[in-house]
C-alpha cells in the first residue's frame, strides 16, 4: 500500500529537512513501516525554518500553499484553488489516501482521489461542533460553516471506511460501511514506565508536583488551573503547577496565577515536545491534572499513563473512555473538585496505587506500535494489488 495522509497541519523544511508542527505528525509517520511508501499532505509555511517534529527522510512531503489559520476565507479559498495541481500530482504515485477532516481541502483532496480511482479512508478525530462553538464562541459564521463541513463529511462517510478517536466519535459514525475506534497513543512500548511504590513526593524534597499539557486556549479551560493551585496551597502543603502548553490565554493565566498569589508556585514551560522533554515531566511529576471544558479522547492521558503518573481529569468528552477506571474523574469547571481530587490522589496512597496500576495497563495495550498498526491494516483491507489507473502515472519529479 501507497498512502497518503492529509490533515490541516502546517510543514517546514530547512536544510535537514521536513518537519511538522504538531505531535500527531509522530502518529502519522509511525505508519511508515506498515506501507511501502508514505507520503504526508498538508501547508507548507513559506518561511525556511524547523518545526518540532522531525519526518524522516523517506516519508514524502506534498507541501500545499500556505494559509495562516481557517479564520481567514479569503486565504483558504486561495490556498485551495492553487492546491489542486498539487493534491491531483500527489495522487500520481499513491493507492490509498486517508483524510483526516472535515476541512475544505479534504474534501477536495478526496474527490480528486475518486476522480483517479485511488481508495479512500476518512479520519476524525474531534467533535467539530463543540470544538467551534468552544473556542470561537461569538463567530456564528464559523459555526455555521463547521457545521456545513461536517454535513458533507458524514454524507462521505456512509460510503468510505472511517477512523474515529474515542467511542463518541464512533456512535456520531456508525453508519459508515466499515469504521475503526482507535486512540491516539505518541508512547511507545519501550517508553512505558513500571509502577514503582513511591512517596507522594518522589523529587524527595517535599514538594508536591502537579503536571498539566495542553494548549492554553478557551475550550482547555487554563485558568481554573490557577484556581486550583491557589486551593491546594490554602489548605496547606507545598506545591508546583508545571503547566506545558502555549496559546492564546497564556498571558491572562499569567495574570489569573499574580491576582491569586501563587505566581511563585507555578512554572508557565511553553510547549514541549514529547520526544524533546515532555515525557521527563512527565517522570518527575506527582499528579497529572487534565481541566478542559470539551475534549476528543485526550493522549496526553496515555502519556500520564507511561510515567506511571496518577490522573485527575475533568469528565467531559472521550475522557471516561480513554481512562477506563484509570483516573479520579471530576466535573468540568470546578476549581474546588480539581483541588481536593489532586490532594485526594497525593495522601490516598492505595487510590494512587490503583490508578497507577490501571494506568499502566491501560498504555500497554495503546501503544504508538499498537495503534498505528491496526490503522494501517485497517487501511489496507481489501487492498487492490496494482493502481489500476496508471495512464495517470506522471514521470515529473516530486513536489
Amino acid at each position: 500500500m501507497r498512502l497518503a495522509v492529509y490533515t490541516d497541519y502546517t510543514y517546514r523544511r530547512d536544510a535537514d529537512g521536513a518537519s511538522g508542527e504538531r505531535a500527531f505528525v509522530r502518529f502519522m509517520t509511525a505508519l511508515d513501516p506498515y506501507v511501502d511508501r508514505l507520503v504526508l499532505v498538508g501547508r507548507l509555511d513559506p518561511t525556511p525554518g524547523r518545526s518540532h517534529y522531525p519526518i524522516p527522510a523517506d516519508v514524502g512531503l506534498v507541501g500545499l500553499p500556505y494559509y495562516s489559520s481557517l479564520t481567514q476565507p479569503v486565504r483558504v479559498a486561495s490556498s485551495l484553488l492553487r492546491s489542486v495541481k498539487h493534491l491531483w500530482r500527489a495522487l500520481d504515485d499513491v493507492d490509498t489516501v486517508w483524510l483526516l477532516g472535515p476541512y475544505v481541502h479534504a474534501l477536495t483532496f478526496g474527490a480528486l482521489a475518486a476522480l483517479r480511482g485511488r481508495r479512500i479512508a476518512l479520519g476524525v478525530r474531534q467533535d467539530t461542533r463543540v470544538y467551534h462553538r468552544t473556542r470561537h464562541p461569538g463567530r456564528r459564521w464559523i459555526h455555521m460553516t463547521g457545521d456545513v463541513l461536517e454535513f458533507l463529511w458524514r454524507a462521505l462517510a456512509r460510503r468510505y471506511p472511517v477512523v474515529v478517536v474515542g467511542p463518541g466519535l464512533a456512535r456520531r459514525y456508525g453508519d459508515s460501511p466499515r469504521l475503526l475506534e482507535i486512540a491516539v497513543s505518541l508512547v511507545s512500548a519501550d517508553e512505558i514506565v513500571e509502577p514503582a511504590s513511591q512517596d507522594a513526593s518522589p523529587s524527595g524534597d517535599g514538594e508536591v508536583r502537579v503536571l498539566t499539557v495542553g494548549r492554553l486556549d478557551l475550550e482547555k479551560n487554563p485558568l481554573l488551573l490557577a484556581d486550583a493551585l491557589a486551593g491546594l496551597q490554602g489548605a496547606g502543603g507545598s506545591w508546583r503547577l508545571v503547566v506545558c502548553g502555549d496559546g492564546p490565554l497564556r498571558e491572562e493565566l499569567e495574570q489569573r496565577l499574580a491576582a491569586l498569589g501563587v505566581s511563585d508556585r507555578a512554572e508557565l514551560r511553553g510547549y514541549v515536545p514529547i520526544d524533546a522533554g515532555l515525557l521527563d515531566l512527565y517522570r518527575s511529576s506527582d499528579v497529572f491534572l487534565h481541566v478542559s471544558w470539551t475534549e476528543g479522547l485526550p493522549q496526553v492521558l496515555f502519556e500520564a499513563f507511561a510515567a506511571a503518573l496518577p490522573v485527575v481529569a475533568t469528565d467531559v468528552g472521550g475522557v471516561a473512555a480513554a481512562a477506563d477506571g484509570a483516573a479520579l474523574l471530576i466535573p468540568a469547571g470546578d476549581a474546588g473538585g480539581a483541588a481536593e481530587a489532586v490532594r485526594r490522589v497525593v495522601d490516598d496512597h492505595g487510590l494512587r496505587a490503583r490508578l497507577v496500576a490501571a494506568g499502566t495497563a491501560r498504555v500497554r495495550s495503546h501503544t504508538l506500535e499498537a495503534e498505528a498498526s491496526q490503522v494501517a491494516t485497517f487501511l489496507a483491507a481489501d487492498q487492490p494489488p496494482r493502481l489500476r489507473a496508471r495512464r495517470w502515472r506522471s514521470s515529473r519529479p516530486p513536489l
